[in-house]
């Protein structure tokens, strides 16, 4: 077998190893029996019950005073930005690169997305951009940690103390993460993670909202059980909330899951930089920057720009083929803004009261769009769990396909 042959065209792959997700042993096994001979499966008001530690132990480990397990990352956001009490027809800006929750929750608050085009050096919301965006409506900003990777913290929050406007960090890619030493999710109003199947914290499916706000929690806690208060009777309802509840089973295996993951963040922070060092000297290959501000990257996926210029103009689509069948646990990113989704596109908002000069097929982000239809290429958190032979590999992979004029 010719080994220079790309894998893709049937020459050996160059990357041989599998890299397995979600990672578990036996304590997980034995605390889900324990919880089903426990007959006690819900969230339950006994403060020994898994969901209440794992709440317990997540905001001691992100440096919180409160937080609120629930269903999923997607409710947690949808929940925080209904707790700051906004109205029909606020606005909320976002960031246009981002899983559709970002954006669609707030329409289903009867908010209207505002979206404000990323920096393509990090794929975050632009600071410098977002002001300019801001009008007597806006209400909140939900800068995104893409990938792991922090915001411009400092700058976003001076930006809404100054317009006196909320900030809830989407950090459902960010478990771990830091921001000048301090854990992505508690520097805003509000933080929120995801515990989905891909996730670096995960139990299948799950959310959580974190937050130092007294006042916020207990409105975040009231809509996640049905509009229930702290101390009040189980049939009063005070609010219009609805059961998210995080069942016991879930909580019981993210217990045993963040028992893994300072050493798994610290290892794909290492091997993430040690990747982007070797990706530098790759002709059409950069590396998404990352300054001394961010102190732990918890890359969630690596991502990296691709010139096809200095790859015989193969395109981005083929590209990540040919990486893939060489081992390499990659996709394309996201294909295109949100904006561009149907549902912005055609404003399929079902009873959602959002106003009818709301107009997205107007709306042009074009750092956002060259990431989506060009350049953006992503790798999987799981294969930063590798050695640094793995990453080096890797490399080997991407230098192969670009030592090769392919035809399609």
């Amino acid at each position: 077998m010719d080994k220079s042959k790309l894998a893709y065209f049937g020459g050996e792959k160059t990357v041989k190893k599998e890299f397995p997700w979600p990672v578990y042993s036996d304590k997980e096994k034995k605390l889900i029996v324990k919880v089903v001979e426990s007959g006690e499966w819900g969230k339950s008001s006994n403060p020994d019950n898994y969901v209440a530690k794992f709440e317990n132990a997540f905001a001691s480990y992100i440096g919180v005073k409160h937080a609120v397990a629930m269903v999923n990352g997607s409710v947690a956001l949808r929940l925080s930005l209904l707790a700051l009490d906004v109205k029909p027809g606020d606005e909320v800006i976002v960031p246009p690169m981002t899983f559709i929750a970002t954006a669609s929750i707030v329409v289903e608050a009867n908010c209207i997305p505002v979206f404000v085009d990323i920096d393509p050096r990090t794929y975050n919301i632009d600071p410098d951009k977002i002001e300019s965006a801001i009008t007597p409506r806006t209400r909140a900003i939900i800068p995104v940690h893409f990938g792991g990777h922090a915001c411009e913290m400092d700058k976003i929050m001076a930006i809404a103390k100054r317009h006196k406007i909320a900030v809830i960090e989407d950090a459902c890619h960010a478990h771990g993460a830091e921001y000048k030493g301090t854990k992505l999710g508690s520097i805003g109003d509000a933080g929120c993670f995801s515990f989905q199947s891909s996730k670096n914290l995960t139990c299948g499916e799950g959310g959580i909202a974190v937050t130092n706000d007294d006042a916020l929690f207990e409105m975040i806690k009231s809509l996640h059980n049905c509009g229930r208060k702290t101390g009040r009777e189980w049939y009063e309802h005070f609010n219009l909330g609805c059961n998210y509840r995080m069942t016991q089973f879930q909580a019981a295996i993210l217990l045993c899951q963040m028992e893994r993951l300072k050493e798994q963040t610290e290892r794909r922070n290492e091997n993430g930089l040690y990747l982007s060092e070797l990706l530098k000297k790759v002709e059409g290959i950069t590396p998404l920057r990352a300054g001394s501000e961010i102190t732990l990257h918890s890359y969630h996926v690596y991502p990296f720009r691709y010139d096809k210029s200095k790859f015989h103009n193969l395109p981005k689509s083929k590209f990540a083929l040919l990486l893939a069948a060489e081992g390499v646990p990659c996709f394309m990113g996201y294909p295109e803004p949100l904006y561009r989704q149907p549902v912005f596109k055609e404003k399929n908002f079902l009873s959602y009261a959002i106003p009818e000069y709301v107009n997205y097929s107007d709306v042009h982000c074009p750092e956002c769009e060259k990431a989506c239809y060009e350049e953006g290429m992503w790798i999987s958190q799981n294969a930063l769990l590798g050695t640094k032979k793995d990453m080096e590999s890797f490399v080997m992979a991407i230098k192969k396909i670009q030592n090769e004029k392919v035809v399609f």
